[in-house]
């Protein structure tokens, strides 16, 4: 019994600093998964070079037209998703650019599919049929380490030539086999024993958050801080665009109006616009030249920490 105890992976091991859980108070329970929570933070801030290693693979698959592929099951599939589903409004990019896929399909995104995660046979149609190539990255997803469905993916897309990411809480696990850069943030046990929903799961998240945020960062889709890409669909996303071209270009409500009118609601387009007095064609056109990147596109030298590499 020892032995078997000794042999579980760190997501699995029973949590000495949560026994009796369930005996105490309420404030008593959030008290105490938020200390083990202030944890995660510290663990991915000791993976941030594998992270930058992984960044740099993605901007360079991006920049030459291939594709960022998440796969996950369960909790780490719908992360994923998730983490696809938002890039592309918020940076302007096309979704062709970033996918997701969870073991189980679209059924699973909603609810448990049973046994999808255990089939190593879907993983590698999944790839096969999104006709994965050296072109793409590839990145899976598994607080494991071990879930048949994310290494089978992981396996097919490395003959396939493409280049292989992996995101775990355990180190030593069979993805760190597979995987060509590896991020294992050590979260360890859980508040509530296995359920790795929770520390894992957050780490997951906040990987997912700064592997393409900086990422579209990289590529230009950020100006200063600003979501300069951002779709503006919707009334809220229309004012936050408005108030973000009045501050970048220093120009009055009307002349902002007036410039995202004209650039058919591209803010890309009416910054440049109003930076360079130039027309909506010209424009575009100098954004096309600078393959997406804005600070290219209005001939702004970007320091030397943060040049292009």
């Amino acid at each position: 019994m020892a032995s078997a105890r000794k042999n579980l992976i760190a997501t699995e091991q029973r949590n000495p600093r949560t026994r009796g859980i369930d005996l105490l108070s309420t404030s008593e329970i959030l008290r105490t998964l938020n200390r083990e929570d202030a944890s995660i933070p510290a663990a991915i801030a000791r993976e941030i070079p594998a992270i930058g290693r992984a960044v740099e693979a993605m901007v360079r698959v991006l920049r030459e037209g291939g594709r960022i592929i998440y796969v996950g099951a369960g909790t780490s599939g719908r992360l994923a998703a998730l983490d696809a589903a938002e890039v592309p409004p918020t940076f302007g990019v096309s979704p062709h650019g970033i996918q997701a896929i969870i073991a189980g399909g679209n059924r699973a995104l909603r609810g448990a599919v049973e046994g999808a995660e255990d089939s190593t046979a879907r993983g590698a149609e999944d790839m096969a049929r999104l006709r994965v190539t050296r072109r793409d990255v590839v990145v899976g997803l598994t607080a494991s380490g071990s879930t048949p469905y994310v290494l089978a993916a992981l396996e097919k897309a490395m003959e396939a030539g493409a280049i292989t990411i992996g995101i775990t809480s355990n180190r030593k696990s069979p993805i760190h086999r597979i995987a060509r850069i590896l991020i294992a943030p050590a979260t360890g046990p859980e508040a509530v024993t296995g359920s790795t929903r929770m520390k894992a799961g957050t780490a997951q998240k906040l990987v997912l958050n700064m592997l393409s945020t900086t990422t579209m960062i990289r590529l230009g889709r950020v100006y200063d801080n600003w979501m300069i890409g951002v779709a503006l669909t919707n009334k809220k996303l229309q004012r936050r665009g408005l108030r973000i071209l009045e501050q970048a270009a220093r120009a009055t409500v009307s002349e902002a109006e007036r410039a995202l009118r004209q650039a058919g609601h591209d803010l890309c387009v009416a910054l440049i616009m109003l930076k360079k007095k130039v027309d909506a064609p010209e424009a575009r056109k100098r954004l096309r030249g600078a393959q997406g990147d804005l600070r290219t596109a209005l001939g702004e030298r970007r320091s030397r920490g943060a040049r292009k590499r």
